[in-house]
C-alpha cells in the first residue's frame, strides 16, 4: 500500500515536471534564450529555476516540513476528538477521513526523509533534489487536507432544529358552511336480515 501511494506521488510529480519542462524551455519568437535578469518581460513564470538549497539545507528544511505536518495532524486530531465528544457522526466521519489521509502523507514523508538522508550521505544532489521536492509536495497536500478538514460540516449545520408551526386565523374570515344537508340519525337503517341464512 505504501509503495502504491509513493508511486502515485512520483507519477503526479512526473506529470507536473513534464508539463513544466517544455513550457519553461520555449522562447518567445523561437529565438535563443535571453540572459536572465531576474525579471520576466513576457509575463511567463520561469519553471526552469531549481531549488537553491544545498542538500544539507534540504535535510534541515525537510525536518521542518515533517514538524509542520505532524502539528497539522495534531490539530485535525483535536477537531476529531471534539466531534466524537459531541457525538456528531457526520463531522466525525469527515474528519476521520481527512486525518487518515494526513497520516498517510506523514508516513510517506518520513520514508522520503530517510531516502533524502541517504542521498545526502552519498552526495547525490540530483536524488536529494528529487526527494526534497516530493517532501514539499507532501507538505502542501497536508495543508490542503487541513483546509478541507476545517470545512467539514457537522450535523448541527445540516439540521437547524425542531420545526414549529403556528396557525393564526383571521377573525374577518366567515366560518365554513357545511356543503351537505344535515341528516336525521333515525333514518339510518342497518343491513337487511337474511331469512334463508338461519337453520
Amino acid at each position: 500500500m505504501r509503495v502504491r501511494s509513493a508511486l502515485k506521488w512520483v507519477f503526479a510529480f512526473g506529470v507536473l515536471a513534464l508539463a513544466a519542462g517544455p513550457a519553461g524551455a520555449q522562447q518567445p519568437n523561437g529565438g535563443a534564450a535571453a540572459p536572465s535578469t531576474g525579471q520576466s518581460t513576457d509575463g511567463q513564470v520561469g519553471f526552469q529555476r531549481k531549488t537553491s538549497l544545498t542538500p544539507q539545507e534540504q535535510l534541515v528544511e525537510s525536518q521542518k516540513h515533517l514538524g509542520r505536518m505532524e502539528a497539522a495532524a495534531g490539530g485535525v486530531r483535536k477537531m476529531l476528538e471534539e466531534a466524537r465528544r459531541q457525538r456528531d457522526v457526520v463531522k466525525t466521519l469527515c474528519l476521520n477521513d481527512k486525518l487518515s489521509q494526513v497520516d498517510v502523507a506523514i508516513r510517506s514523508a518520513r520514508d522520503r526523509r530517510g531516502q533524502l538522508q541517504a542521498a545526502v550521505n552519498r552526495n547525490d544532489a540530483e536524488l536529494s533534489n528529487h526527494e526534497f521536492t516530493i517532501l514539499t509536495v507532501l507538505r502542501q497536500r497536508t495543508e490542503q487536507l487541513v483546509a478541507e478538514a476545517n470545512q467539514c460540516i457537522g450535523e448541527e449545520s445540516a439540521f437547524v432544529g425542531d420545526t414549529r408551526t403556528t396557525v393564526q386565523i383571521d377573525p374577518q374570515i366567515p366560518p365554513d358552511e357545511t356543503p351537505y344537508p344535515s341528516t336525521d340519525p333515525t333514518l339510518v337503517i342497518g343491513p337487511p336480515q337474511c331469512t334463508s341464512c338461519t337453520l
